[in-house]
């Protein structure tokens, strides 16, 4: 399911702190049958037969109309983060539960709406009309698409960080089919009122810190009602996203239409930009080099993302894991968050330099004092491993 503006992908699913959900799964997996076991009762499925029934579904993009609620839940064991005043912010979704609702009609009908306590952040799209609200600024910024602006564009501060579907954290899954997973098929269940096929995710690898993904895929339609991702020996999931209602028809079109409240700020933006240059894409690409260079190191579950901070934001966090990070955060959310973690991580030095490591029970950051940062759901030593290769 990959709900869209235009024909790109608005939103994506990107589990907090990095490649959480990086898993592989045998394609061959076994004569492992989903037996139609009690209620509810489903056609027997292998587990090879719903990994190719959801991939299909993920490769062909066609979506069926569907309106729901969607709950995330994450417990990463992460330490007290600064706020940044927004119930409805990427950095509310790093722990705690966290709600959404959707509503899709087709790739030019849909509506995302994150909500918050007493706030709400949607994303809307109605035509050739978008417009994005932001109850806690009071603002409301409204684009509309043209033919000739390219139907690869996109509102510029749509959440794509932000969790809203089980699909998106089920994309992260059935990208990365491989050998380095046991899957097995447990008996059905009901989820948002659904019969659901339960596929479970083990890791070969004793390195990656998940112990198992579980997905729960509907039935009739093989949509992804629910992901849970658990820590290693652990029997509750650490990160958890899931529909509590759904209803797979097509939403009535006044969820579609949107009117800024009286006294909202509206802004209005411009699609249709001139395509640049050369020179200048060449120019504004390696400014997006320097501001973060990202890359991802080795694969499947023991998958380690790296990023180069920019040599500001990493002075900024220096500065500020020396002062007060909550009142520094509220000016620089990143560098902010960075000093916050910084503080609660312990020193540590290699053939790779020195820095410092923080490691939860399902995420490893580790943060070199020259810069770089590798993050991964992982035992430590493969993020050291990574840092030695640079």
């Amino acid at each position: 399911m990959a709900f869209t503006f235009a024909s790109s992908r608005a939103i994506r699913w990107a589990v907090p702190v990095g490649a959480i959900v990086v898993v592989g799964a045998a394609a061959g997996a076994g004569p492992v049958i989903a037996a139609a076991q009690g209620k509810p009762s489903l056609p027997p499925k292998t587990a090879a037969q719903l990994l190719a029934a959801a991939q299909d579904a993920h490769r062909t993009g066609k979506v069926e109309p569907l309106s729901g609620t969607v709950v995330e839940n994450a417990s990463l064991g992460l330490p007290a983060l600064p706020s940044t005043g927004s119930s409805t912010s990427p950095m509310s979704l790093l722990s705690g539960s966290n709600t959404a609702r959707i509503w899709y009609g087709d790739e030019q009908h849909v509506r995302l709406a994150l909500l918050g306590t007493g706030s709400e952040t949607d994303v809307i799209r109605n035509g050739q009309d978008t417009w994005e609200w932001d109850s806690d600024k009071n603002t409301a910024t409204y684009r509309r698409i043209t033919e000739k602006a390219g139907k690869a564009q996109r509102p510029e501060s749509a959440p794509s960080r932000t969790p809203l579907t089980p699909q998106q954290a089920a994309d992260q899954a059935l990208a990365a089919v491989g050998k380095t997973t046991e899957v097995r098929v447990d008996p059905t269940g009901r989820v948002a009122g659904r019969d659901a096929y339960e596929l479970v995710l083990t890791p070969k690898d004793g390195r990656s810190l998940i112990g198992r993904v579980r997905l729960a895929l509907d039935g009739k339609t093989y949509v992804p009602l629910r992901v849970q991702v658990f820590a290693r020996g652990s029997n509750s999931p650490a990160v958890q996203i899931g529909f509590t209602s759904v209803t797979f028809s097509k939403p009535a079109a006044a969820n579609f239409s949107f009117t800024p409240p009286a006294g909202a700020k509206v802004v209005r933006k411009d699609t249709a930009t001139p395509t640049p240059d050369a020179k200048t894409r060449e120019k504004k690409a390696q400014a997006g080099r320097q501001a973060a260079d990202t890359s991802t190191i080795g694969s499947g579950w023991t998958a380690v993302k790296r990023l180069t901070l920019p040599q500001n934001a990493q002075k900024n966090a220096q500065k500020n894991a020396q002062k007060n990070a909550q009142k520094n955060a509220q000016k620089n959310d990143q560098s902010g968050m960075l000093s916050a973690l910084q503080k609660a991580a312990t020193p540590v030095s290699g053939s790779w330099g020195s820095g410092r490591l923080l490691r939860t029970k399902l995420v490893s950051a580790l943060i070199t004092d020259d810069g770089r940062v590798y993050v991964g759901a992982v035992t430590p030593d493969v993020l050291e491993q990574a840092a030695a290769h640079k």
